[in-house]
């Protein structure tokens, strides 16, 4: 669903409760500017965003990444 920044504002009850079901897209001055969704849409979407920067975490770490200090204190050694 899309709907007018000035809609969202004279009604934002009803796209409350509508953000529950589906997110609402808004729009402002004619271009997209935010998306109203419900709280647990939100949570699924950063739990997921979590678990995959985790498993390129621990894809890193399996490929040999030694961390940000032991990359700092090899950098400072080949440069000292």
């Amino acid at each position: 669903m899309e709907i007018t920044a000035t809609e969202l504002k004279n009604r934002f009850g009803k796209y409350l409760d509508i953000s529950r079901v589906e997110p609402v897209i808004v729009e402002k001055t004619g271009r997209k500017a935010a998306v109203l969704l419900s709280y647990e849409e939100y949570k699924r979407l950063t739990e997921m965003e979590d678990a995959y920067w985790a498993q390129k975490a621990l894809g890193a770490e399996q490929e040999g990444y030694a961390g940000t200090k032991k990359s700092l204190d090899f950098l400072k050694e080949k440069h000292a």
